[in-house]
């Protein structure tokens, strides 16, 4: 049978600045905080480091190439604050912003929409110097630098993302310190969190004011959270509260989740007048990201006790990251956006999955599991847009292998592998099944296919594509 999808879904790829393009003080840039992370030892699991990464920075027109080559229609990546600030002063550097500024003007050459997020985790270091994310003043220098961007850029560029992940960069950074900047400081989060909000408020409303078409959203990192037991229901709802609801919450409905309220005021923290206001501004769509789902387990602290899903069954399969592949949590995850926040404009902002990628002695990188998983999450994708979702966009994370956070160059999410040594570039598998979906809006879904979605699926999801199957793809 085949998937098809309507014409107005954009196909594209994502990727993150400092994952990607190395040259790390090329022409003016300044230090990040990842850049002062992964220097220190024992940090990044590999040994590795981001100077070099894919070098992008120098890559960029072979990179556009390959782009070309799979018949993207968006590219979604991510400017570097440091190299565009480059010093405390707000000294605007020109030739990071004209990197930039290049990178669109070749996307548009080639007809692929660009996708702006301004902020994927790579605070300047010397914001860093001056408080971070703990320091209120940093939301409104960003939203400074916010600016910047817009008026250089948004002649040409229309979709901007203002925070990616706020979640992670919360958690990773300052509470198990596994990401840039690497504290420990669960007190503290709350106040970290608020700020990322607040950031994205402030940023949304310079982007308002200077790019008259502007098409501005988070991209929040969303999961279905699941109780092992009927008796972890209740932790399953706080943990729900403190993953999904903490940021979807004030962005979409301009208010705290209840059990957030609770424990703000236990920390004896209250907002300042007008923060809500200014965090729930109407948004013109949400950001997914979205990779699996969150098992939740025995803990005798009832916020606590969860991980991203690693199931108990041994026949589930699972990505390279541990996650396991459980397309029906895809759904799950669209089909909770839509009826808890009134159907709102979604873009796919990441979905993907890391395997462990070789190139073959023929020279070619077959990633079947990848595709595989692809086919998965788009059955998926296809049953929520049957069902009402407004979803606009779909972007596979990653066009390229990159440099992983705390993890190096160890996983492997590209659609494109990237040799670390000589930097070649190889499409895999994937590349040429997913640039197919993205010429003819659809792909067929094979016997194999079907038997593989079998082995990595509920009985529930299994109905859901069985009844795509009879009654045809919806115009």
């Amino acid at each position: 049978m085949r998937i098809e999808f309507p014409e107005h879904l954009i196909w594209g790829a994502a990727t993150a600045a400092f994952q990607i393009e190395g040259s790390p003080s090329a022409d003016g840039k300044a230090e990040s905080i990842w850049d002062r992370f992964t220097a220190r030892p024992g940090r990044i699991r590999d040994g590795s480091d981001a100077r070099v990464a894919c070098d992008h920075y120098r890559r960029y027109p072979e990179d556009l190439a390959l782009m070309a080559d799979l018949g993207l229609g968006a590219y979604r990546f991510s400017v570097s604050w440091p190299r565009v600030i480059s010093a405390p002063d707000r000294g605007v550097n020109p030739d990071g912003l004209d990197f930039y500024s290049r990178l669109v003007d070749g996307l548009l050459e080639r007809g692929i929409r660009p996708f702006v997020t301004l902020y994927h985790w790579d605070l300047p270091w010397f914001e860093q110097q001056r408080g971070g994310w703990d320091a209120r003043d940093t939301v409104w220098r960003f939203a400074d630098y916010a600016e910047v961007v817009a008026r250089r850029l948004g002649d040409r560029v229309s979709h901007w993302v203002t925070i990616n992940e706020p979640l992670t960069v919360t958690v990773a950074g300052y509470v198990s310190g596994d990401h840039a900047p690497g504290q420990h400081r669960p007190l503290g989060a709350f106040r970290v969190a608020h700020h990322l909000l607040l950031a994205h408020g402030a940023a949304l409303e310079r982007l308002r004011a200077l790019v008259p078409n502007a098409k501005v959203g988070p991209a929040l990192n969303l999961f279905p959270v699941i109780p092992r037991t009927r008796s972890d229901q209740r932790r399953a709802e706080r943990i729900d509260a403190l993953v999904n609801r903490l940021f979807a919450d004030p962005i979409l409905k301009g208010r705290y989740p209840r059990p957030v309220q609770r424990l703000l005021s236990v920390f004896n923290w209250t907002l300042q007048s007008g923060d809500l206001d200014l965090i729930g501004q109407p948004v013109d769509f949400v950001g997914v990201n979205h990779y699996s789902h969150i098992i939740i387990e025995r803990s005798w602290l009832p916020w606590l006790g969860f991980r991203l899903a690693r199931s108990s069954d041994p026949a589930a399969l699972h990505t390279d990251m541990d996650w396991e592949i459980y397309p029906r949590s895809f759904f799950d995850t669209l089909t909770w956006l839509r009826e808890r926040y009134d159907n709102p404009t979604v873009y796919i902002t990441e979905n993907g999955a890391a395997f462990a990628d070789r190139v073959e002695a023929d020279g070619r990188v077959r990633d079947q599991q990848r595709r595989d998983y692809l086919a998965a999450y788009l059955v998926m994708l296809r049953k929520a847009l049957d069902a009402g979702s407004d979803v606009h966009g779909y972007f596979v994370w990653s066009l390229l292998d990159n440099f992983e956070w705390a993890l190096g160059l160890s996983k492997r999410f590209g659609l494109i592998h990237v040799d670390y040594r000589s930097l070649r570039r190889t499409p895999k598998l994937s590349a040429h099944w997913y640039a197919s979906v993205c010429r003819s809006d659809g792909f067929e879904l094979s016997e194999a296919m079907y038997r593989s979605l079998l082995a990595t699926t509920l009985d529930e999801s299994l109905d859901l594509i069985e009844e795509h199957h009879l009654r045809g793809p919806a115009t």
